[in-house]
């Protein structure tokens, strides 16, 4: 039987315990301490592997841009455009901070943390590359990511804002219009997109999408102990 790295084991299972506190108890209310506590660890060997909460942070937004891009081609596969994706998505987040006040927590920890947003901004320039590409043929990939620094900014500010007395519908429309158009996106597509996404229970797959997002981290960092356990 193959030895176990005893430092990657560690490392797996610190992510785990975070990943798992982090969506139950929400980013803000635990600490470093509280991860020490639950596997019996000094906070020298927590800060060796992960020197600030921040980095802990960052493998689990890591794992939600994962999820995402599945999320993206599964959608794509029913047949779901992948600008509606983007939509979609958006819309679920937003809806998910006005509703769950832990995911709410999550993703304004992770758009108000540099090491978090750079992650965000580089995954999400390189689906806005695939998604709007076609629209903006001419553009490199270093404009792609210059787009995302502002959109990145529209998206914090309209989750920024939940409990607003601005109906949630109102301001999601606003942000995505602008996202839309920053990306070329014609105005009766934008029109059309935006009809179909209010058409629907966007609530209950905003929990549905949580629901998932939640199993996925688990799932993930199950196959990492399983594959880490098989080498």
């Amino acid at each position: 039987m193959a030895r176990i790295n005893k430092s990657s084991l560690t490392k797996l299972q610190i992510i785990r315990v975070a990943s798992r506190l982090f969506l139950e108890n929400g980013y803000t209310n635990t600490s470093a301490k509280d991860v020490c506590k639950e596997l019996d660890i000094s906070p020298g060997n927590l800060t060796f592997y992960f020197p600030t909460k921040e980095h802990l942070l960052s493998e689990l937004v890591d794992m939600l841009c994962t999820f995402q891009w599945e999320l993206m081609e599964q959608e794509a596969n029913e047949g779901l455009s992948s600008v509606m994706a983007i939509c979609l998505e958006l819309t679920s987040m937003v809806s998910a901070c006005e509703e769950d006040e832990v995911m709410r927590d999550f993703f304004i920890s992770a758009y108000t943390s540099p090491l978090c947003l750079d992650i965000i901004r580089k995954n999400d320039s390189e689906r806005a590359t695939k998604v709007f590409g076609q629209y903006r043929p001419d553009w490199s990939a270093e404009q792609f990511f210059e787009a995302e620094v502002l959109i990145s900014g529209i998206e914090y500010g309209t989750m920024m804002t939940a409990g607003n007395t601005v109906p949630l519908e109102t301001r999601v429309r606003g942000a995505l219009k602008a996202i839309l158009t920053v990306y070329g996106v014609p105005e009766e597509i934008q029109k059309t997109k935006l009809s179909k996404v209010f058409s629907m229970d966007y609530k209950g797959l905003s929990a549905e999408i949580l629901r998932k997002f939640r199993e996925y981290v688990e799932e993930t960092t199950e196959k990492a102990f399983v594959k880490l356990f098989k080498i």
